[in-house]
């Protein structure tokens, strides 16, 4: 069963094609993130990615390859620290802060960092309910 500093890693990176789909899908039509003139043009010298685009990496991780079954969010916090692109590798890094075992409840760090770097570009926490799988007896 899970312990306190368990932890899961995942690789990931997202493409124009993402971003765009993402810009249509959401509604999120800036143009720093689709137009590369506005993004050549930025503080940032291209295009970035939605931060909840890049964020989605723990939808991705708790919906379908960590202990998935069952899963409920309950709560997500984030911080933005640095910018993220396209075509770059990136590792999301989720390890278990605190356990609930009465509320088949665990809180975990959310980290994305850049792979190439070691920065970290994304910070937080999420709690998610598994009544199926966070069961301590």
């Amino acid at each position: 069963m899970l312990k306190v500093g368990d932890e899961f890693r995942h690789k990931f990176s997202y493409t124009q094609d993402d971003v765009d789909t993402y810009a249509r899908v959401s509604g999120d039509v800036n143009p720093l993130h689709i137009d590369p003139q506005a993004g050549k043009d930025s503080m940032f010298g291209r295009n970035i990615i939605h931060g909840f685009l890049g964020a989605s990496v723990f939808t991705k991780i708790f919906g379908a390859l960590w202990y998935a079954d069952g899963h409920v969010y309950m709560n997500q916090s984030m911080k933005w620290l640095k910018p993220m692109f396209v075509d770059t590798e990136y590792e999301a890094v989720v390890t278990v802060k605190e356990i609930f075992p009465e509320k088949n409840r665990i809180t975990y760090d959310c980290s994305v960092y850049e792979v190439a770097t070691g920065d970290k570009t994304i910070a937080g926490d999420a709690t998610l309910l598994n009544k199926k799988q966070y069961v301590w007896a």
